[in-house]
């Protein structure tokens, strides 16, 4: 039933049944079939670090749990329940884009459109379904380790629509790949793909930053013999778990869904573990900034995409469709 509505819906979507926007600003799509983490927050700050020197870049949410409605930009009185965490950690670490929400997505390039100083382009956080606003350029990213291949439709699965949504994508990008995938790996997974010949893939690694950041700064080695307090609010914490595993560092993990509400007195608990001088207390950074910016000695650690292979190639297909 589940992949018999959405096929309906993308194919009246097709034949123009349902309209579609297509707008004159360049517009990038990132998203994927499946539901739950595949690395699309650190894709769009690559993007964001891709473009900015050279262009004034609006990024666009839906500003998935916020507390608030309709179309907002992020300002300094902006938070993480008014518009979301991922959009709060982009307002917070690009200071010089535009951040906005609205679960219409057409309504809201329209406002852009119309600001004094509206933006050169586009970039449309988890947007790959929203078929209201026709794609300048689509890419569709997919875990190494869960590729879309190999999964079936919501409720069975975690796939969002039928695996024949893939086509419209001009990119997909395998993420959270082993930084030692080879090139007979990479080949083999393209093959399962399958991609069309107006398709190009790629293949991302998870990198993480050694210097943990928040209340103070810490080189991440010197966690090792320490007492380490891992909290995670994520879709899939096994990349860092494993990545501290590696380190050596030992640590006790408070694991909770994905974009979870915490609760207050749950985090009064988790402030009195970072006031423990036995304690050090880290989380990820989308974690830090929903829930956890106003406590002491609590760090986060956090990361950027990497491209194994190709990353040349990449930047070029994206200055291209933006020139």
């Amino acid at each position: 039933m589940y992949g018999l509505i959405t096929s309906v819906r993308n194919y009246l979507y097709q034949i123009n049944v349902f309209k579609s926007t297509k707008f004159k600003v360049p517009t990038i799509v990132v998203g994927n079939l499946s539901v739950g983490g595949t690395g699309k927050t650190p894709q769009i700050e690559y993007l964001i670090r891709l473009l900015q020197n050279n262009y004034k870049i609006a990024v666009l949410s839906r500003g998935y749990k916020r507390k608030s409605k309709g179309f907002i930009i992020a300002d300094e009185n902006s938070s993480s329940e008014v518009i979301g965490d991922e959009p709060f950690q982009y307002y917070k670490k690009f200071p010089n884009i535009i951040v906005c929400v609205d679960a219409d997505r057409t309504n809201a390039i329209q406002k852009l459109e119309t600001l004094e100083n509206p933006p050169d382009i586009v970039l449309l956080d988890d947007a790959f379904q929203h078929r209201k606003v026709q794609g300048g350029f689509n890419i569709l990213l997919t875990s190494f380790s869960d590729l879309y291949v190999d999964d079936v439709l919501l409720p069975t699965g975690n796939l969002r629509e039928s695996k024949s949504g893939a086509k419209r994508a001009q990119v997909i990008i395998v993420t959270k790949c082993p930084s030692t995938i080879s090139e007979a790996e990479q080949l083999e997974i393209i093959n399962r793909l399958k991609p069309s010949l107006n398709q190009q893939v790629f293949f991302t690694a998870i990198e993480y930053d050694n210097e943990l950041k928040g209340s103070s700064t810490l080189n991440l080695l010197e966690l090792v013999n320490k007492k380490i307090i891992l909290i995670t609010g994520i879709a899939n914490p096994a990349p860092l778990t494993d990545y501290l595993k590696s380190l050596n560092i030992k640590f006790k993990h408070l694991k909770y869904p994905d974009h979870y509400n915490f609760k207050k007195h749950e985090v009064e608990k988790i402030n009195a573990l970072t006031l423990d001088n036995n304690n050090c207390v880290i989380t990820t950074e989308k974690d830090y900034v929903r829930i956890f910016v106003g406590l002491q000695n609590l760090r986060y650690i956090s990361i950027q995409t990497k491209f194994v292979a190709k990353s040349t190639s990449f930047d070029k297909l994206i200055n291209k469709y933006v020139e």
